[in-house]
Formats: C-alpha cells, sequence, structure tokens
C-alpha cells in the first residue's frame, strides 16, 4: 500500500502544478480593478486618478441630499452624465491619452484631475 502511495505521489505533484499554472493565468488576465469615485460632500474622492488609456471611473454619487453631475470636456473627449441622483452612478471610460478634468455641472468647484496614459 504504501508503494502505490508513492507511485501517485508524481501524479499528484503534477496535478497541483498544472491547476496553479492554469489559476494564475486566469488571474493575470482579468480586467484591472474598478476605478471607483465619490462624490460627497462637494469633492469628488479621491481627488486625483491615473488610468491607462481605455479603463474607466464609476462615478458614485454617496450623498443623502445633493444631486450631482459628472462631465468632461477636452479636446479630443468629451462626456456628460447628465443628473446623477443620490446613491445613482455614472461610468466614464477614457479612450485617449491625456490630462482631463472632471467637474460636477451643480457644484463648479468640485473637480477631478484624471490621467490617462
Amino acid at each position: 500500500m504504501l508503494n502505490n502511495n508513492r507511485k501517485l505521489l508524481p501524479v499528484i505533484m503534477l496535478g497541483t502544478v498544472i491547476s496553479l499554472a492554469v489559476a494564475s493565468g486566469a488571474i493575470a488576465s482579468l480586467p484591472d480593478a474598478d476605478h471607483i469615485v465619490s462624490q460627497k460632500g462637494k469633492r469628488f474622492g479621491p481627488g486625483d486618478v491615473a488610468l491607462h488609456v481605455g479603463e474607466h471611473i464609476t462615478v458614485v454619487n454617496d450623498d443623502d441630499n445633493f444631486v450631482h453631475q459628472a462631465y468632461v470636456e477636452a479636446e479630443t473627449f468629451a462626456f456628460d452624465s447628465g443628473d446623477i441622483e443620490p446613491g445613482a452612478k455614472a461610468v466614464i471610460t477614457f479612450p485617449t491619452e491625456g490630462d482631463f478634468t472632471v467637474l460636477c455641472g451643480v457644484h463648479p468647484k468640485m473637480k477631478l484631475a484624471v490621467h490617462v496614459r
């Protein structure tokens, strides 16, 4: 019986190595984490985000009583969320490289810097 177990050990180890290789490949191919940006207290949090071309941010209105907006106006890219009600969200995908400012149309002092490389 002990001899049979020793013969199975290399097979078990090979299976484990193959399973780990497949799992690590699956993990490596997962998309980048979502970049969550909060709108609360007339501020974006965080106030600065770095992305790669094609990535997105999800802007979430975390205020209980304020409606917000999120818009970008640049030469190469424009976006306007319209009203973002409390608890709602808007997704902004950045298709080009550059430095962008996301503003709130309701609260003009709210600014989010987005750096896309």
